[in-house]
């Protein structure tokens, strides 16, 4: 049976001189450099605030998004109001029109006047 035995790691993956990708990217950023005395907490105050504007901006641009899809929908309501004010108002424009006024009020037993209608004159100082 074979026993456990340690891995050997061999630099087949480096770069020069036995550098890996992450360690030359490191070294070159010089992260290291950064947080040897701690810390760098005069930082935060800048760094809250991208925080807050990334935010602010997240919730502006959901708002927008909101807002489109409340304007889109409410086109398709109007056009169908439209649609049913465009339907109506024919109907209206038909029913009221002269002949069809006589049809209606003939089973009331009124019927048109032949007599056409006289102006009515008032005189200046008559009334």
């Amino acid at each position: 049976m074979a026993g456990n035995k340690f891995k050997v790691k061999t630099n087949a993956g480096a770069l020069n001189g036995g550098q890996s990708i992450f360690s030359a990217f490191e070294k070159r950023l010089m992260l290291d450099s950064y947080f040897e005395e701690g810390f760098p907490v005069h930082y935060i105050p800048r760094i809250l605030f991208v925080l807050v504007l990334g935010l602010i901006y997240i919730g502006n641009t959901h708002y927008a998004e909101q807002t489109v899809r409340k304007i889109n929908r409410i086109q398709v309501e109007v056009e169908d109001l439209r649609a049913d004010y465009t339907t109506l108002k024919a109907d209206l424009m038909y029913d009221s029109k002269q002949s069809e006024v006589a049809k209606k009020v003939k089973e009331l037993g009124l019927k048109e006047s032949l007599i056409p209608p006289h102006k009515v004159v008032v005189r200046k100082g008559e009334y």
